[in-house]
C-alpha cells in the first residue's frame, strides 16, 4: 500500500515565516541601498530651497543634481521620519551624504550658506550700464545706484583709500564722478548685507589691485595726470578690439593730441548724448559742444573724463602705445580698424568700405 503524506501546517507556517523574514530582509536591504549615498563623490554642490519648498516639492531638485538615487524611496524616508519645516537658504550638499545626511542637513538652518549675488560687469560698459545691471540683479534700483555714485560727499569721504581718485573727477561737467574708476570683472556679494557702497568699494578696490602693476608710470607720467590717462583708456576701449588696434588708437589719439587736433572720436559722442552705439544721434548731438563730444569743431584734447570702464589691455595700450605716424582710422562692419596717414587715404579707404557693403556709419 501507497503511504498518503499529510499537509504540514507547521512546516508551511515555518516556511511562510522565513519567506516573510527574507522578504523584509530584502526590502530592508533595497531600502537602505537606495536611500544610501548616490557616489563617493564628496565635491559639493549648492542647492537653493526657494520660499515655500517643502522636502517633497525638493525631490527632483534633488534627483536632478544626482544626491538622491531615487524620489520613491526619498519619499518614503520623509514619511517614516518626518523631518520638520525647511527654511528657504543655499545649502552645500554632495553625492556621499545619502538621504539620511541630506534630510539632516537641510533641517538644520545653521547649515545654510551664504546666500550670494553674482554681478558681471563686461569691460567697455558705462556707470549707466552698471547701474541696469545692479538693478536687475539686486533689490537696489539704478536710480539709487547712480545717486550714490553721483554723490560728491560720499566720493570725498572715501577718496583717500584709493590712490588714483584725484579732485578732477569733481569737474562740474563730468557726468558721474566715478565713470571709468570701477573695473570691470565677476563680484559675489552677500545678499543680506548688500548696498551701493559694498558694491562701489569692492570694485574700488578691485581696480586699485588690478593697476597696482602700472602705478609708477600711471602716477609718474610727465604729460597726461591719472585722470587723463584713464580718460584716454576708456576711449582706446571703445574703439579698438585686439590689443594691437587698441595700441595704434592710442598712437593716433596722441599723435592728434601732440599738434593740437580734435580727437573726433564718435564714441564721445554718443556718451555726451547719453545714447548707446545702437541708436542713431541727430545733427544737434553730433554738433553739440560739451565736455565729452571731441567731435566737436571748437573741441581740442581729451574729454573731460572717461566714458567707460576700460580693461587690462587697454591701460596698456594707453601708457605703452605703438610708435606710428598715424592720424586717422576706421573700422569697418567686422571690427576691423584700418589706420592711414592723412585725409586723403582715410577718406579713400572710408569710399571703398562704403562700396564694398563694409561701411560702419
Amino acid at each position: 500500500m501507497k503511504t498518503v503524506r499529510r499537509f504540514s501546517w507547521s512546516k508551511f507556517l515555518l516556511f511562510l515565516l522565513f519567506l516573510t523574514i527574507f522578504i523584509i530582509a530584502a526590502l530592508i536591504g533595497i531600502y537602505i541601498f537606495e536611500t544610501g549615498p548616490v557616489s563617493s563623490d564628496t565635491s559639493p554642490k549648492e542647492i537653493t530651497i526657494e520660499k515655500g519648498e517643502n522636502y517633497y516639492k525638493i525631490a527632483q531638485k534633488l534627483k536632478k543634481e544626482n544626491l538622491i538615487k531615487s524620489i520613491t524611496f526619498y519619499k518614503i524616508y520623509l514619511k517614516i521620519n518626518s523631518p520638520k519645516s525647511l527654511a528657504a537658504g543655499n545649502y552645500e550638499l554632495n553625492e556621499a551624504m545619502g538621504v539620511k545626511k541630506i534630510v539632516k542637513t537641510l533641517n538644520d538652518n545653521n547649515n545654510q550658506k551664504i546666500s550670494t549675488v553674482k554681478l558681471t560687469f563686461r569691460e567697455g560698459l558705462n556707470i549707466r550700464g552698471i547701474a541696469k545691471i545692479v538693478e536687475e540683479k539686486t533689490s537696489i534700483s539704478a536710480d539709487e545706484f547712480i545717486n550714490k555714485v553721483t554723490n560728491k560727499e560720499y566720493i570725498k569721504s572715501i577718496q583717500k583709500d584709493y590712490w588714483f581718485l584725484t579732485d578732477s573727477i569733481y569737474n562740474e561737467q563730468i557726468y558721474y564722478p566715478l565713470e571709468g574708476y570701477l573695473f570691470p570683472d565677476t563680484y559675489h556679494f552677500d545678499e543680506k548685507t548688500l548696498n551701493s557702497e559694498i558694491i562701489i568699494k569692492k570694485m574700488l578696490e578691485n581696480t586699485s589691485n588690478k593697476l597696482e602693476p602700472y602705478k609708477e608710470k600711471l602716477t609718474n607720467n610727465q604729460t597726461y595726470s591719472i585722470h587723463e590717462l584713464f580718460t584716454l583708456a576708456s576711449l582706446v576701449e571703445q574703439e579698438g578690439v585686439t590689443s594691437e588696434d587698441r595700441a595704434l588708437v592710442a598712437s593716433v589719439f596722441y599723435n592728434r593730441l601732440k599738434i593740437n587736433m580734435a580727437l573726433g572720436s564718435d564714441v564721445t559722442t554718443y556718451y555726451a548724448a547719453k545714447k548707446s552705439l545702437s541708436e542713431s544721434l541727430t545733427k544737434a548731438e553730433l554738433d553739440d559742444c560739451n565736455g565729452y563730444n571731441t567731435r566737436c569743431v571748437t573741441m581740442k584734447g581729451l574729454p573731460v573724463g572717461p566714458i567707460s570702464n576700460f580693461s587690462i589691455t587697454s591701460i596698456k595700450a594707453t601708457i605703452n602705445p605703438t610708435q606710428s605716424d598715424y592720424y586717422y582710422f576706421v573700422a569697418d562692419t567686422n571690427k576691423k580698424v584700418y589706420f592711414t596717414k592723412t585725409i586723403n587715404e582715410h577718406n579713400q579707404t572710408i569710399a571703398k568700405l562704403k562700396k564694398e557693403g563694409k561701411w560702419a556709419a
